[in-house]
Formats: C-alpha cells, structure tokens, sequence
C-alpha cells in the first residue's frame, strides 16, 4: 500500500469533525531574530495536546469490524498512547497501550484517562515497542504502529495540507523526527502540491537515528539514549518511514539538549505556548542558527505536542533563568545580630529583585558566631538589572558570593 496524496486527502475526510484544524500563526519576535518569516502550526493544540490523534483515528476509521472486535495495542512514549486511547474510546474499541518507565507522569496518566489499560516496560520506545509485539501474540488485538504505517502516515500528512491551505506561500517546513511517519506524511503531502517546497527534519543530537541512517544509506540503530525530546527519542527509523524520508525529505539537522531547553523556555515566555521537547525541537533549530537560507523566506516551525511533564518544565524555568542571569544566587555574610536578614531583605526589594529563598549556612563562619553565612536566590528582571542589584549590594559594604 503506497502512502500519496491521495491517501492523505481520504485520511482528512476521515479525520474532520473529529480531530481539530490547528492554528498557524506569524510570530514577529522570532522573525526579526532569524532574519526570516516564522509561523507556528500548533499541533500543541490538539486534542490529547499532539498531532498523533490524527493518524489514529485515520488507523482506527481503517480497521476491519473484527479487527475492532480484538482491541487494539500500541506502544509509544506518549503521544501515540494518547492519540490511540482516544480513538479506540471513540470506536468503542479496548486498547492497550505500552509506554517506557521513562514516559512522563502526565502522559501516562492522561492515557488512562482517555480510557486504555497502560503497561510500562523498558527505558525507551524501542523496549517498549518489543513488549507490545509479545502482548500483542499473546492477545491477538490488532498492533498499531506508532509511525511506521502507511494509514498512520496519510493522517499526520493532513498537516502538511492545512499548512499550505493556510500559506500557500511557504518555503520552508522544520519537522521533528522520531521514528519519521509524521515528516513522512508531511513530505509526501506538501512535496506532492508543491515540488519545491524545502522539508527539513529536526533531530536530538544524542539519538539522531534517521540522520545516521541518512548518511549510511541504510537503516541504522543507535543505543536508546533518552533526549529531553522525549517524544522523538527514536533508536531505530521506521523501514517504510525511511523510504519516504529518502524521497521527500531536504535536510536533517540535529539540536542539543540544551538548545531544546532553550527553545521550549523561550516559546513559553514569548508565545504563551507550552511544548514538549519534541515539539521544541524545530524552534530549537531556528534560535541556534541551524538551518541554512531562511533569510527572507516563509518559514513554519510544526510545534508537534505540548505533553510536558509539569515538574520537567519548571525545571526547565528554572534552569534558564539562572543561565540567562536572571536568577541570582548568591551568599552573604552578615552579623549574626537581630535586623540584618531583614534589613538586607528590604535593600534587596528596594532594588527591585524578588526573593525566592534565602537560607542560613549551617557550615562554621571562619569569623565566629558572630557572623553567619546566608544563601539567597533572587529573581531579577533582566542579566542587566541582576548586576546593577549585585554591585548595589557590595557598594553598600555587603561580602557577595555568587552561586553557579
């Protein structure tokens, strides 16, 4: 069965009224930063908050009324669990789904809300994906795969067709890369209508698995390292996924672990968009300067998922904060004596920082008891108001150490 336009045309009568049209939106701020036009198709907000309920419900509209009858079973780090969950629930079909140990809480748990029976096995998609085969003979439910198949592909394609429904004039297309049916479906899709159109795939630099298998000219898989971008976090391309990728797709380009954290902190602080590392990724790329001849082209970034674990993204808050200087930590030393802490408190408010925590040094004052070491992170508005309020400090005669 060949995946064509055809094919995802039919997947998008299949799919309307059930799965949402997304948003695509011009973001001035980052245009003028990269020297480009930049838009976002929000597949963030999807129902189940990923693209994946496309392809699933395409799959399920697809399946066999006995096929139905046995249930269903995937495996996924958590977007394809939702996506599946939903759907099956929707058919009344059972489903059961395989995500990693290592899948976010908030992905595991909104799976079971939408109705499937959850497994967790191995650290990766990889592992969790050989766990579902060996259910899936023990059951004989129907296996549906996360990417590697060509109904799954022609429903994550009906992206590619509300991209250039909403901009025709598009140039560039940055997709994330897992296991590759989403770029697969969206190459075969936007290359179909408009030959020179520019698909370039994003990948984690730590476990870029369709890029080597690229190089190679052969499928390869990498050890299961687990990226930030969980959701991409792919050892092994899909066989029939590659094949497509060859055909369609211009470039892969990989992103750090850092530049992923980077993106997902900026897409939350300056378009209100909350991303998983999957969904950051082609941002990622963009704000490190990655991706070659964007210069006055129409360019869209695929936010493909906004699953974060919460916990993950205030890490992710934090830790940017502090690199960008705009979290401050820093000890003092001061008089053990009533009013000090107090005092240096409201100096600090004055100044216009925020105290987030401020910790007495149970360590030993080279000093004496009359003097204690105190421990303070303080939020400040920008690097150069972080410094102004330091130097303020010690101009003021207080002993500063800062913290990194």
């Amino acid at each position: 069965m060949e995946l064509n336009l055809i094919k995802i045309k039919e997947a998008q009568t299949n799919i309307h009224g059930v799965v949402r049209r997304t948003p695509l939106f011009f973001t001035s701020t980052y245009s003028d930063k990269c020297g480009c036009k930049i838009y976002l198709k929000c597949e963030n907000k999807q129902k189940t908050g990923a693209f994946k309920l496309r392809g699933a419900y395409n799959k399920l509209v697809c399946l066999t009324e006995e096929e139905k009858s046995k249930g269903v079973i995937a495996s996924s780090a958590g977007n394809h669990a939702q996506g599946v969950a939903y759907a099956a629930t929707a058919f009344g079909v059972k489903s059961t789904i395989v995500m990693p140990v290592t899948a976010p809480q908030a992905k595991v748990q909104a799976t079971r809300g939408y109705g499937a029976e959850v497994v967790q096995s191995g650290q990766v998609f990889d592992d969790a994906a050989a766990k579902a085969v060996e259910l899936q003979k023990e059951t004989g439910a129907t296996y549906l795969h996360p990417f590697n198949d060509v109904d799954l592909m022609a429903g994550q394609g009906t992206i590619g067709l509300e991209i250039l429904e909403d901009l025709p004039e598009a140039d560039i297309i940055l997709v994330p890369i897992g296991g590759g049916g989403l770029i697969s479906g969206i190459a075969t899709a936007v290359k179909s209508l408009k030959p020179e159109i520019r698909v370039i795939g994003i990948q984690p630099e730590v476990i870029a698995s369709t890029k080597a298998s690229l190089e190679k000219n052969e499928i390869v898989t990498l050890p299961g390292v687990k990226s930030l971008a969980d959701g991409i976090s792919v050892a092994t391309p899909g066989s029939l996924c590659f094949e497509y990728i060859k055909k369609y797709v211009d470039e892969v380009v990989t992103v750090t672990e850092n530049e992923i954290a980077n993106a997902m902190f900026n897409l939350m602080e300056r378009n209100k968009l909350v991303t998983e590392g999957s969904g950051a990724a082609p941002m990622a790329a963009l704000l490190a300067g990655k991706i070659s001849g964007v210069k006055g082209k129409n360019v869209v970034a695929l936010v493909s998922g906004g699953n974060v674990d919460i916990a993950t993204a205030a890490k992710i808050i934090e830790r940017e904060l502090v690199l960008q200087d705009r979290r401050i930590r820093f000890q003092v030393e001061l008089a053990d004596k009533v009013g000090q802490l107090g005092t240096l408190i409201s100096e600090i408010s004055r100044l216009g920082g925020n105290v987030v925590t401020a910790r007495q040094d149970n360590n030993w004052n080279e000093k004496g008891l009359d003097y204690a070491n105190v421990n303070f992170e303080v939020t400040a508005e920008s690097p150069e108001h972080g410094k102004s309020l330091i130097n303020e400090l010690i101009s003021k005669g207080y002993n500063i150490q800062i913290i990194k």
